[in-house]
């Protein structure tokens, strides 16, 4: 699978968790967020996902999808957004974990990167002048050079540009540093799937 992240930014509907992890399989990426094998036939497609995780009782339970693409496992997560628990605890014993997170009900978008255990750094889309986690400034240089940020860590943007083409430039920049990529069709393919828990 190949393609970019840029994609998603145009998509009115994107409403699922993106997670990608280096180092590990997409099995084991499914199990560290708490999949459950075997609790779905599998492979399914996007719609189909939602279908599921519209189905719980719960707020506490989703489906997510997972697959390979540009190097990087990939995990597409369905239900109601969590942000981005657990994520330190699926980046453990040296993987990389990359977190894009929608927030439809509760703009702004997130980034969040995590290595090692740790929860290195993360922000908002379109709000990359607060960033938190361990090394907040992990990314500054980068978003300095595209002319997200001024050397101070405070926005460079122009305040009346697009908020698509804020969050889009964000994105291309995480796409080029991390390596990232998530084919624009992934909703209609048939991805193995797992409840979690």
């Amino acid at each position: 699978m190949g393609g970019s992240i840029q994609w998603l930014i145009g998509r009115d509907d994107w409403a699922y968790s993106v997670l990608f992890a280096r180092g590990i399989t997409p099995e084991e990426l499914a199990l560290r967020m708490g999949g459950v094998p075997d609790s779905v036939l599998s492979p399914i497609t996007g719609m189909e996902a939602w279908d599921l995780a519209t189905d719980f009782d719960t707020d506490d339970e989703h489906v997510v999808r997972v697959g390979v693409s540009g190097g990087w496992s990939f995990a597409l997560k369905y239900g109601f957004p969590t942000g981005v628990d657990r994520l330190a605890e699926i980046a453990r014993d040296s993987v990389e974990v990359v977190h894009l997170d929608p927030q439809p009900d509760h703009p702004p978008k997130q980034f969040a990167y995590a290595r090692d255990g740790v929860e290195v750094c993360s922000f908002g889309i379109g709000e990359e002048a607060w960033r938190w986690g361990r090394l907040p400034d992990f990314l500054l240089n980068e978003l300095v050079q595209n002319g997200v940020l001024f050397p101070d860590g405070t926005n460079a943007r122009p305040d009346n540009e697009p908020f698509r083409d804020a969050e889009r430039d964000t994105l291309t920049l995480l796409e080029a540093r991390f390596g990232l990529s998530l084919p624009c069709d992934v909703e209609e393919r048939q991805l193995p799937a797992f409840v979690l828990r």
